[in-house]
């Protein structure tokens, strides 16, 4: 299969190119009209399929539930926005609920399934903060643990491959450098940590920070937080929920505008609440939340931020148009960084020959025109 557009994203810009599709690869590039194409995309963008490393759900359906056929639906049409791969992702919860939901992730995984990529599980919790809990059930929180975590990793058959916990509650770092030793991802979060704290943490391989700005300690000018060690450590990525809610646009520019192109990465957070409408009521880690009409989601009881209901095309319009970040800088932030941070760059996140043919088709105002996973055509 060859589909060609004047606008394929190569090597960080639009350029008039075929890609030609085998076996799920990119097996060539060519230039455009070349060869024939079986779909023509005229001006219409191709950019490689995104990627999202933080959402716990969609469509009615939370990761903790440790429904099988509510995941497949989840990731089944989740293409419809451009993601052609993800990490379903946990909330706290007891040691039974957080068990039975790796090893849904974990049974559909071995017996397929159709649509984004399932790349593994993103731990969010229970090794938290309590003062930056969030909507993280308080009840639930433990202090990090290398045994609990190896009784999760094989409850989940290793998926877990990104875990966000509070560092500094970590003693001696030994989950941290347990994790960092075994290819999972530790990213701070719902932390109290101090920027002193983080670098002590990166240095001991934590490689991420869970949603910048949310549920952290925020900078100061003499106290800089973990929002400072953020902007400071350059080669750490970070996560950034891109929805004009979690933070004002201005932020997100200034978060990018530090940060730079290689290591920010857009998160929707979202919830099972996606694809709801406002008003909408839900439980999500045993308390309940309601939608707003601006698509975000807050705790009934105190009205704070329980996530979101974004989606990652909408996230880049975002970025691009209103938050004013680089072209190149947003289209990282969903696709080739997130893939460099969980070191699957040599198969998913760019349009290159040899990877993974994720693709998705976007107009002018950022819809959808057509996903590619692995590809097959898949957006209806």
């Amino acid at each position: 299969m060859i589909i060609q557009s004047k606008k394929v994203w190569l090597a960080d810009q639009f350029l008039e190119a075929q890609i030609e599709v085998e076996n799920g690869k990119i097996v060539n590039i060519y230039n455009y009209g070349e060869k024939p194409a079986d779909a023509d995309y005229g001006d219409e963008r191709i950019l490689p399929g995104f990627i999202d490393v933080h959402c716990h759900g969609a469509y009615g359906f939370d990761t903790n539930d440790a429904e099988e056929e509510g995941l497949r639906n989840w990731v089944a049409n989740i293409v419809n926005e451009g993601v052609t791969a993800l990490l379903p992702t946990t909330i706290t919860q007891s040691e039974e609920v957080l068990t039975n939901a790796l090893k849904n992730v974990a049974k559909v995984v071995r017996e397929g399934y159709t649509g984004a990529e399932i790349l593994g599980v993103h731990f969010e919790g229970p090794f938290l903060d309590m003062k930056y809990k969030g909507a993280q059930p308080e009840q639930y929180i433990v202090k990090p643990s290398v045994e609990q975590f190896k009784k999760y990793q094989e409850a989940a058959d290793g998926l877990i491959r990104y875990i966000t916990m509070a560092t500094e509650q970590d003693d001696d770092f030994a989950l941290t450098k347990y994790c960092a030793e075994h290819g999972v991802v530790v990213s701070i979060g719902h932390s109290a940590a101090t920027s002193r704290q983080a670098i002590q943490a990166f240095a001991h391989g934590a490689r991420s920070m869970t949603h910048v700005y949310n549920g952290m300690t925020p900078f100061n000018h003499r106290a800089n937080g973990l929002v400072g060690a953020a902007y400071r450590i350059k080669s750490m990525y970070g996560e950034i929920i891109c929805d004009g809610n979690h933070s004002t646009y201005a932020a997100l520019h200034n978060f990018f505008e530090e940060k730079g192109p290689h290591y920010g990465m857009m998160v929707s957070d979202a919830l099972m609440a996606k694809g709801s409408p406002a008003g909408s009521k839900f439980i999500f880690g045993g308390n309940e939340i309601e939608i707003y009409e601006d698509g975000s989601a807050h705790l009934t009881s105190s009205k704070g931020l329980a996530g979101s209901t974004l989606r990652i095309n909408e996230g880049l319009r975002i970025l691009i148009e209103e938050a004013l970040v680089p072209v190149d800088t947003a289209i990282n932030a969903c696709t080739k960084n997130p893939a460099a941070c969980l070191r699957i760059e040599d198969r998913k996140g760019s349009i290159k020959v040899g990877l993974d043919a994720d693709l998705v088709v976007l107009d002018r105002d950022y819809k959808v025109i057509q996903t590619y996973c692995r590809g097959e055509a898949v957006h209806e």
